[in-house]
């Protein structure tokens, strides 16, 4: 029998040229691979030779389909002509056309007034030419092309080249004389642009941004390498109209075995300053053996004022003191048992703020830790927590801290409660070295520590304004017995002292690091409620109240001398949280001042969402005694609104205020509007905050987006992210 075989199929009437979408394979009888299966109106000429056919011609071979109103096919070479219309079909691949001269077998030919269309791994390529070129299977060149990312009948932005390639095989995309236009008119020109097809990585410029603020318009132009699947490089040459052209370069890498970045942004000669001004860091995480991992993270930068110059709000925040360790860990595990040992090398550069200086914290120059777990007979485990460190400063007391800390507990757990008492020794040593004139000397301290925790779980069903819900009733007592000891002749490395909060109610000491321990006699006691609707699972509502009771009034002040306190029991804690409905939540936290017998703190917030895109947020805060600078604490009154909401159906209003009741004072300001239009969109934002006690900061955000491409301008999705809670793009937003 001939390759050629006739058959009849389903007639298909040929739609105009212009592609809608891409069209499934056209049904045809089973076929053997690399036969030619063809169905038309009329068909005449010699089967071992030329072929003719006319009226709603379908021709399929493998995995291609193409439909015309005539065609032209030479059996010898597998070559096809066809018109006067006609639709080429591959799987995620159609192009459409006026004339079509095509080898089935080599996918090559050419097309005229081709359309075209593809979808690969989630990406969507479309586009029109006045001629196209099959190089291959899935390589095209389109000459004098226009090609978008948009939805049939959208041409919102596309970009005009005289020549595209697009390389499905590689999955890359090539324009060379390319104009981008968006509206119908240009916003910018390259000679050549190449472009992942998939979503994919690729080597390559990547959409440049220009961000504006009091501190100068900078422009960055980011050009990313990808070296390989596991490690890639982006440089990024930028140039601010204050400060000047700087330079900054990420690298990252992944191994089976550790990853990491390295990162590093260089402005040889600050216009302002005139000063070399920098920033280096790198993270690092290995691990050499399954117990055995190291790693480092260390930052630094050339001066104290560069993220005040160069950051964000949130990067002036983060970074007073940048972090610089290395460190090696060693874990081993056993039947009922674990350990757990660790050398780490750790400073610190502190950037202080002349207005707000703050005490540089202490280097551990090494601090080695071990810890280990032990389970035993009857629920009983034993546990180790040790230490030793040498803290290093310029200017305060230097000197070597060893500690030790046995302990053992019981653990008694069943469904309707737990009782876990826990005896203990804390043993703290110190080497200490000279300072201010007096010989160094040794100091020691050793206190036992027991502690009693203890709970009960009651749950019931009730019913509620016509649903369903299990209420919970969770009472806790926390017992700790801790003897009083003076300790103002010990140094203070790394202790300050909690706030007290619910977490910290259940804890057997109110300061953190392991210079100061407190005296005491005591029990916290708290009792905690829930409702959790059974049709949805939400816990509605979360009712919480507790408190410390002191049986003794002697305790340790964070100086460590010995103190009394005024009364028998601490602030009493409160807090009324939940879901009320899908789309209100509510948080609140009270704090009562018992010594005072005045509020000392409280903060309400409530949230309102009954859609992504739609969100309202707006919280207040009062403190009597807030650290409100570095140096300096005060009384606090702050409002906060944030919104994020709909004025039509392709515009968003954007906003937030932090306002300071008792200064009355902004403390940030932030107020823009979105547009999306499915294909693009654009958002335009205006940000002030305040950077330290008398200076503040304005930044402009004007980013436009386009689907398939990205962000052209500069982006403030994290600044919306972190500002308004519960903020969506509005690209991912259903209408």
């Amino acid at each position: 029998m001939t390759p050629i075989a006739l058959a009849l199929a389903t007639a298909f009437t040929l739609q105009t040229a212009r592609s809608e979408q891409i069209e499934d394979s056209v049904a045809l009888p089973a076929q053997v691979p690399g036969q030619v299966r063809m169905d038309a109106d009329h068909v005449d000429g010699q089967l071992d030779t030329l072929l003719k056919a006319r009226g709603n011609v379908v021709t399929h071979k493998d995995d291609q389909t193409v439909l015309s109103e005539w065609l032209d096919y030479y059996r010898e070479s597998s070559r096809l002509k066809a018109g006067d219309a006609f639709r080429i079909i591959k799987p995620n691949e159609q192009v459409d056309g006026r004339l079509l001269d095509y080898y089935l077998d080599s996918h090559t030919g050419s097309a005229q007034s081709p359309v075209f269309r593809s979808r690969q791994k989630g990406a969507t390529l479309r586009g029109k030419g006045d001629h196209l070129e099959f190089n291959g299977p899935d390589q095209y060149r389109i000459r004098r092309s226009e090609a978008t990312t948009c939805e049939p009948g959208d041409e919102s932005w596309y970009l005009k080249s005289s020549t595209l390639d697009l390389d499905y095989v590689s999955n890359v995309g090539v324009a060379r004389n390319a104009t981008l236009f968006f509206q119908g008119v240009p916003i910018g020109y390259t000679p050549w642009i190449d472009f992942p097809l998939n979503n994919g990585r690729k080597t390559g410029f990547l959409i440049p941004t220009l961000k504006t603020t009091n501190n100068g318009t900078e422009l960055t132009v980011p050009y990313y390498f990808n070296l390989a699947p596991n490690y890639d490089l982006t440089l990024t040459p930028h140039t601010n109209t204050k400060h000047g052209i700087g330079m900054g370069a990420e690298f990252r890498y992944l191994q089976p075995g550790y990853s990491g970045t390295l990162f590093t942004d260089q402005l040889p000669k600050d216009a302002v300053t005139k000063q070399h001004r920098y920033v280096w860091s790198g993270q690092h995480i290995q691990r050499l053996s399954p117990q055995l991992t190291f790693g480092y993270d260390a930052t630094k930068v050339s001066d104290d004022d560069y993220f005040r110059d160069f950051g964000d709000r949130q990067a002036i925040a983060a970074n007073v003191n940048l972090l610089r360790e290395a460190w090696v860990n060693y874990a081993m595990s056993w039947t009922g048992g674990s350990a757990n040992a660790q050398a780490r090398m750790q400073r610190y550069q502190t950037l202080q703020d002349p207005l707000s200086p703050v005490t540089p914290p202490y280097a551990r120059l090494p601090q080695l830790t071990f810890t280990a777990y032990q389970t035993l007979p009857q629920g009983f485990s034993a546990n180790l927590t040790s230490e030793l460190t040498q803290f290093s400063h310029p200017t305060q007391q230097e000197g070597t801290r060893l500690i030790a800390y046995p302990s053992v507990t019981w653990n008694f757990a069943r469904t309707w409660g737990f009782l876990r008492p826990k005896l203990g020794v804390n043993y703290t040593n110190y080497d200490l070295a000279a300072y201010q004139g007096a010989a160094s000397r040794n100091a020691t301290r050793t206190l036992p520590v027991f502690t009693v925790d203890s709970g009960l779980y009651f749950d019931r069903d009730t019913r509620l304004l016509g649903s369903d819900y299990t209420q919970t009733l969770e009472p806790r007592l926390y017992y700790v017995n801790i003897p009083t000891k003076a300790q103002s002749q010990l140094p203070n490395f790394d202790s300050s002292e909690n706030d007290i909060g619910f977490a910290q109610l259940f804890t057997e000491n109110r300061f953190s690091g392991g210079d100061r321990i407190n005296g005491a006699n005591q029990v916290s006691a708290a009792l905690t409620s829930s409702l959790i609707n059974q049709d949805t699972g939400l816990e509605t509502l979360r009712v919480a109240v507790g408190q410390r009771f002191y049986f003794r009034n002697d305790d340790i002040s964070l100086s460590g001398a010995e103190t009394q306190r005024k009364k028998n029991g601490s602030d009493i804690l409160a807090s009324i949280g939940g879901s009320l409905t899908r789309s209100l939540r509510l948080d609140s936290s009270y704090q009562y001042n018992n010594d005072l017998g005045k509020t000392q703190r409280y903060d309400m917030g409530v949230i309102y969402q009954p859609k992504q895109g739609k969100t309202l947020s707006v919280r207040y805060r009062y403190g009597r005694d807030e650290q409100v600078s570095a140096t300096r604490r005060d009384y606090l009154r702050q409002l906060d609104i944030a919104v994020q909401w709909p004025l039509t159906k392709n515009v968003y209003a954007l906003a937030r205020n932090n306002y300071s009741l008792r200064d009355r004072k902004n403390l940030e300001q932030l107020a823009g509007v979105e547009y999306n239009q499915g294909c693009w969109s654009v958002r335009l934002v205006g940000q002030r905050y305040v950077t330290n006690l008398v200076t503040t900061r304005t930044a402009y955000f004007i980013q436009l987006e386009l689907k398939g491409i990205g962000g052209l301008g500069s982006n403030p999705i994290d600044t919306l992210r972190l500002a308004i809670p519960g903020y969506s793009q509005t690209r991912s937003v259903e209408p």
